[in-house]
């Protein structure tokens, strides 16, 4: 059993496995910054979204309000005083506009289409901000499975590190050994299936 794993104490193969862990390890750590960048930076971009969303809520309400008000004025005196109708309809938001001419004028005007025209911009912005907040949630997931990289590759480094210390005729050494390479090889496992095998868009 010994001289099947004898390569493992060997000085070249514990140099070759120190030096593979140590740039698995910085390989993740640096992508693991990466990701929570990306992660923060999609986060402040959702939230943007956000805000501009219940900010052009609130003014799709305001001239909502102002439209049926304006229609109501507009309604009570366009056969009795035109030049009073005229100027209310002058007021009119083009969404008022075109679901008069789509309803006609005795018909209350604010139907499902003039909801969905008037606060179009609010739920574009809410529907980016999911975006950036689905993307945000990626990357963190990324980001996580990155530090489980980082943390298999750096306890191997451990494994390997000790294994090195030890002197070559000593079981301890191949057993350290064989763990630093079971960590490299599930650390690495790790890397290309949780990480580069999902890509984010």
């Amino acid at each position: 059993m010994k001289k099947t794993l004898g390569f493992l104490g060997n000085e070249i193969f514990l140099g070759t496995m120190i030096a593979l862990l140590s740039v698995f390890t910085a390989v993740a750590s640096y992508q693991g910054s990466m990701a929570d960048s990306d992660q923060n930076k999609n986060e402040i971009a959702g939230m943007k979204a956000l805000n501009d969303g219940n900010a052009e809520y609130l003014r799709a309400n305001q001239l909502w309000t102002q439209d049926d008000n304006n229609y109501d004025n507009w309604y009570l005196n366009y056969e009795k005083n035109p030049d009073v109708a005229a100027y209310y309809e002058g007021n009119f938001t083009e969404h008022l506009t075109a679901a008069i001419e789509r309803n006609g004028g005795d018909e209350y005007p604010m139907d499902e289409e003039y909801a969905t025209a008037i606060y179009a911009d609010a739920v574009a912005y809410w529907d980016e901000s999911d975006a950036s907040f689905d993307l945000a949630s990626k990357w963190d997931e990324r980001g996580d499975n990155l530090q489980l990289v980082m943390l298999i590759m750096a306890l191997g480094l451990a494994f390997a590190a000790w294994a090195s210390l030890l002197k070559e005729e000593s079981n301890m050494r191949l057993m350290f050994s064989l763990f630093g390479l079971v960590t490299l090889a599930a650390g690495l496992l790790v890397y290309f299936t949780l990480v580069i095998s999902q890509p984010i868009a």
